[in-house]
């Protein structure tokens, strides 16, 4: 689940994106504190502003992103994430009008 590279601006995110048939959308989280959970998609995350600290349950793993590093979820990998605050480019393996909620699966 925390596997990472770099991207060097929003258009090879959104090239990327497109590339993999995945959905993109840009949002801005002011802050992110939450619990282990679980997704039933698998995303692409392209952190464009601040950092996000991700740590899978499972293995213990933690890593930190920042601007110009993508996040690759898998889906069904639990996980929680932390930051003070951060901006992304997503891209979702399905349509993100089709979530199922709640998006983040309690564990």
């Amino acid at each position: 689940m925390i596997s990472n590279s770099t991207f060097t601006d929003e258009a090879e995110a959104y090239e990327q994106i497109k590339a993999a048939g995945y959905y993109p959308f840009t949002a801005d989280y002011p802050a992110v504190n939450n619990d282990f959970h679980w997704h039933d998609f698998d995303s692409l995350t392209y952190i464009t502003a601040g950092e996000l600290t991700v740590t899978e349950r499972d293995s213990g793993e933690t890593k930190t992103f920042g601007p110009g590093t993508k996040l690759v979820g898998v889906a069904g990998v639990v996980h929680r994430e932390r930051s003070a605050g951060y901006s992304a480019i997503f891209g979702l393996a399905v349509d993100p009008k089709t979530l199922s909620k709640p998006v983040e699966k309690p564990v």
